[in-house]
């Protein structure tokens, strides 16, 4: 019998993403800026597409189906009227986006065909948050579950929920544009000076620094929160409708003063408005889950959405809401659209059943492109590169080793991760007990703000004996507290501290992923999913007795998460990374040749 295959694509936004499916399973997905090096690359995933087909060994004459992520007139529809809808005021916003609708967007059928080049079979649309939606549902452990779907927006919606049974999912109720939780937390972000559409996590990694002090300002001015989740937002204070920002003159006055300009001090004020929003926003988060699960009765929720990547606030629905399990689509963002449509089209178009098995359908996220040995030492020869190539178990031994005595490891294993978490295939890896490695770490290897916090990858089987969490967190979407018998109590002389004063105190005996409130966004590591990722950590645990490591994802600031051995070396060679292992092959800086550096990283990406 021979096999279907079908194509998703998510394009012309941020993060434009491809997946195949053979047969309704997953067996290639990526995104675009991966193979271009341009971070949050938004046009058309064509070597994403390449990828894909390769994997397969087929051509785009061979495919059934091809899906696109959302639906592009309908989305057009609420463009035209949102800037009608506050006409004159818009039209600077309009004057800006319109053309490049009416020129590219609106002839998405052209457009995808001529990509597709040898295609002719049909195009398929779904709606964004439908998308978004199968993506959490139909890879999940579930037969049955609620779905949560929040972002900043699609065509219309802005938040969904609904339900998935079987291989159908309903959505329920939606929140309209231009009430968007996504765009409320934008707005924070653009205002306390990073950049809207990659900067929230840095949002997130700050408020622990600050105090909720703006919290009531928030709800007495920019929203009216309902008892259910649902919102008003005040447009007074936001631009995105009017303007070219994301805030406006009285946002400014309401928060006391301009928007922090980006690469300046962070001071207080930030720390404050981050800690504010971020608990705004864990609250409409849980208000949405409670809400869906008394109108539902089901016990199991899967999310996605933009919104779904806030880990803190994942980890509070899962300890403070109703719900028994949890499950959270990796590549929660617009990537993931590109599998939820391919899903939709198999399940829905198709009518082909769904069959569960108690674990997800998405192979650990390691869905990307790997490299045989040969190619890896290829590359290494024609850099000239000084290298040992070493049998899998004295490999582990050597590099569990080198991790024991505070050296840096690039690792770089096996199929690329997909999704913006970097899961122990194209990891920067450390000692967490050093109280010198987060500094180190941040400021020599990844050059970015000190504050930002790493995570912990910990053997599956021992989360519960160093973190505050009982269930698997494979993806390093939920957040937890360090166990109370590791932390660190404060000296009298440090009781008094506050903000980014206490970011050098050690936390626990695991400081470098112990943030500064106690937390740390955990990634459990089974021997199922990574068999060679979960036997160095074990082999690092034999030799220091500690079941930890420190996982970062492997680039620099600005830079997408490196794809091919190119890639790896080019980062490691830039940066204070000590030790370099493509596959089987383990690289130390010291030994080898002066890197002719072509460019400036800071240069080469924009940073984030």
């Amino acid at each position: 019998m021979t096999s279907q295959y079908i194509l998703g694509i998510s394009a012309f936004y941020h993060d434009s993403a491809a997946c195949l499916l053979r047969d309704g399973e997953i067996i290639a997905a990526g995104q675009e800026e991966r193979f271009t090096r341009k971070k949050g690359d938004s046009d058309f995933p064509k070597r994403a597409v390449e990828y894909c087909l390769k994997t397969a060994g087929i051509r785009a004459s061979d495919l059934a189906f091809v899906g696109f992520y959302d639906k592009p007139l309908l989305k057009f529809e609420r463009i035209l009227e949102s800037y009608l809808g506050v006409a004159p005021r818009g039209f600077a916003q309009f004057v800006k986006a319109g053309p490049v609708w009416i020129k590219e967007k609106l002839f998405q059928d052209k457009t995808l065909r001529e990509e597709l080049e040898d295609y002719k079979g049909p195009l398929l649309y779904s709606e964004h948050h439908e998308s978004h939606a199968a993506s959490a549902f139909y890879p999940s452990p579930f037969d049955e579950a609620v779905i949560v779907t929040l972002d900043g927006v699609g065509e219309w919606a802005t938040a969904t929920f609904g339900v998935g049974r079987g291989n159908e999912i309903e959505l329920l109720r939606e929140q309209l544009w231009p009430d968007s939780l996504g765009l409320l937390y934008s707005a924070f972000t653009y205002f306390t000076g990073f950049k809207v559409n990659s900067g929230e996590y840095k949002v997130m990694g700050l408020a622990p620094y600050g105090q909720p002090k703006y919290v009531r300002e928030i709800y007495e001015h920019l929203m009216d929160l309902k008892e259910d989740g649902s919102f008003r937002l005040n447009q007074e204070f936001f631009n995105y409708l009017t303007g070219l920002t994301m805030t406006s003159s009285k946002f400014e006055r309401l928060f006391g003063g301009p928007a922090r300009q980006p690469e300046s001090k962070l001071t207080q004020r930030e720390m404050d408005l981050a800690r504010s929003i971020q608990d705004v926003c864990e609250e409409v988060m849980l208000r949405v889950a409670r809400t869906a699960h008394r109108e539902t009765g089901i016990d199991k929720l899967c999310m996605a959405g933009g919104v779904a990547l806030n880990c803190v606030g994942n980890g509070r629905v899962l300890r403070e809401g109703p719900y028994k399990e949890i499950w959270i689509q990796p590549a929660a963002g617009d990537a993931g659209g590109a599998l939820g449509v391919a899903q939709l089209i198999w399940h829905r178009h198709c009518k082909q059943p769904r069959i569960t098995t108690g674990k997800d359908q998405m192979k650990g996220a390691y869905l990307g492109p790997s490299f045989s040995d040969e190619e890896i030492e290829t590359f290494l020869e024609s850099q000239g590169a000084i290298y040992q190539r070493l049998d899998r178990d004295d490999l582990l031994t050597r590099v569990a080793e080198l991790l024991a005595d505070e050296r840096i490891v690039g690792w770089f294993n096996g199929r690329m991760e997909f999704g913006p978490r970097a899961l122990g295939n194209r990891s920067i890896l450390g000692d967490p007990r050093s109280p010198r490695m987060q500094a180190d770490m941040n400021i020599k290897i990844k050059f970015r703000e000190g504050f930002r916090p790493f995570a912990p990858s910990v053997l599956r089987e021992r989360v519960s004996d160093y973190f505050e969490m009982e269930c698997e967190s494979p993806y390093m979407l939920l957040v937890a507290r360090v166990c109370k018998d590791r932390r660190i109590a404060l000296t009298d002389e440090q009781e008094g501290l506050w903000g980014i004063d206490l970011l050098n105190v050690p936390k626990s005996d695991i400081p470098a992923v112990t943030h500064v409130d106690y937390s740390a966004r955990v990634q459990t590591v089974s021997a199922e999913t990574n068999p060679d990722y979960y036997d160095l950590i074990r082999e690092f645990e034999r030799l220091t007795g500690c079941g930890v490591v420190v996982n970062t994802s492997f680039n620099v600031r600005g830079e997408p998460i490196v794809c091919t051995p190119a890639d790896a070396y080019r980062c490691f060679m830039r940066t204070h990374i000590d030790v370099l292992v493509l596959g089987n092959y383990l690289v130390q800086k010291t030994e080898q040749p002066r890197w002719e550096e072509q460019t400036d990283w800071r240069k080469e990406f924009q940073l984030d």
